[in-house]
């Protein structure tokens, strides 16, 4: 073809006019193409190739791909066309329905950029940093080339403006998620959940969805000053449905009705008969509650205490005294102990001569004795 035929084809098209394309070489920068139906050759530059930045031209097309193509300058011996252009066009209709809509869809992160994530939609869709996830994410380095959902949070074509949002997606699943258990959940539910958030009067559980509060007194059947001292956030727990507040969304549980009680068992751990090591924990007019295991006080009358006579307990004992006891009685039932200290001592412990007998006469007879002393007055 003569220099001059050359330009009468590219003189045949103007810009604006859509073509489709062979693409016959890719260099580095820019891509070659044949036209169809026309002996014009075409050039694509590599800023045409696609809505975002493209390092090469071998990144975004391959030689023998078709492509629909816009023509963007009319040269004397070849066509400037673009290729974003006409993905951008089809691209809006569609993204207009789904922003109309509310549509969750899925996309490829292209690339991580300063203050969020890029995505190619046909055209340049940005993910601002607070709504990629619902917590806060440092370092986003791993979200390239990730697949996640969104939906359209802003859309202004004039403006070749589309801002999208994971986050949404994740709190819409979340609210769902909430009221359906909301819905379902029943007083008295054993249920699986995970440690969220820890406070001064409990902890927050999620049991599918939505957070229930553990308060401080329902995490351990021994007394707890600070919910760290139980669980940890991240920890697995078992949980109890105590109450629920549909309206203000609002769940109590325990993990103390969960575990076994001190009181499991405790004919076994502290069998009639035993004898076993405890703590005085409160001294009151008929006797003193002595702690025998956490949360397992038995009761030691005052006539168990000792063998002698006395008046209050205080005259023998205190609290926060260790002491031995001998189990008495166990109602497992009803959570009664009966304790007895004076079972474990000697009866003449507590009894005290005011006149003690010589090493030389025990084994005598009093009777022997006293006649002794009468024949030294004779």
């Amino acid at each position: 073809m003569t220099e001059d035929m050359n330009q009468v084809e590219v003189n045949n098209y103007k810009v604006g006019d859509q073509v489709k394309a062979t693409v016959s070489k890719v260099e580095e920068k820019q891509v070659i193409v044949d036209v169809e139906n026309s002996k014009s050759d075409g050039i694509i530059p590599i800023s045409e190739l696609s809505s975002l930045h493209v390092e090469k031209a071998s990144d975004a097309v391959s030689e023998g791909d078709i492509l629909e193509l816009e023509v963007i300058k009319v040269e004397e011996e070849a066509l400037i066309l673009s290729k974003r252009k006409i993905d951008a066009l089809k691209a809006w209709d569609d993204l207009e329905q789904k922003f109309e809509n509310g549509d969750v869809f899925e996309a490829e992160v292209k690339d991580v950029v300063k203050g969020g994530l890029v995505v190619d939609l046909g055209v340049r869709g940005f993910v601002p940093a607070s709504l990629v996830e619902d917590y806060f994410v440092e370092d986003f380095s791993d979200y390239k080339n990730k697949t996640l959902t969104f939906k359209i949070v802003e859309l202004e074509k004039d403006k070749n403006r589309l801002i999208l949002s994971h986050r949404a997606v994740i709190q819409d699943l979340k609210e769902k998620q909430k009221a359906n258990v909301l819905d379902t959940i029943e007083s008295g539910q054993v249920l699986h959940g995970t440690v969220q958030r820890i406070t001064d009067f409990g902890a927050f559980v999620d049991i599918g969805g939505v957070d229930g509060l553990v308060h401080i007194s329902q995490l351990s059947h021994e007394h707890v000053d600070k919910a760290s001292d139980v669980v940890t956030e991240g920890d697995e727990v078992q949980v109890k449905v105590l109450s629920i507040d549909r309206d203000n969304e609002r769940i109590s549980l325990s993990i103390k009705d969960t575990l076994p009680g001190p009181w499991t068992d405790i004919s076994d751990k502290a069998a009639k008969g035993s004898t076993q090591k405890g703590i005085v924990k409160r001294l009151v007019s008929f006797g003193a509650f002595v702690e025998i295991f956490p949360g397992v006080e038995g009761l030691v009358h005052i006539s168990q205490i000792s063998h002698k006579h006395i008046a209050t307990p205080q005259e023998v004992l205190k609290e926060g005294q260790s002491v031995e006891v001998k189990v008495l009685d166990v109602n497992e039932k009803e959570h009664r102990l009966s304790l007895s200290i004076k079972e474990l001592e000697d009866p003449q412990s507590n009894y005290t001569s005011d006149y003690e007998l010589p090493e030389e006469t025990k084994g005598f007879q009093l009777g022997e004795m006293i006649g002794d002393q009468l024949k030294k007055l004779k």
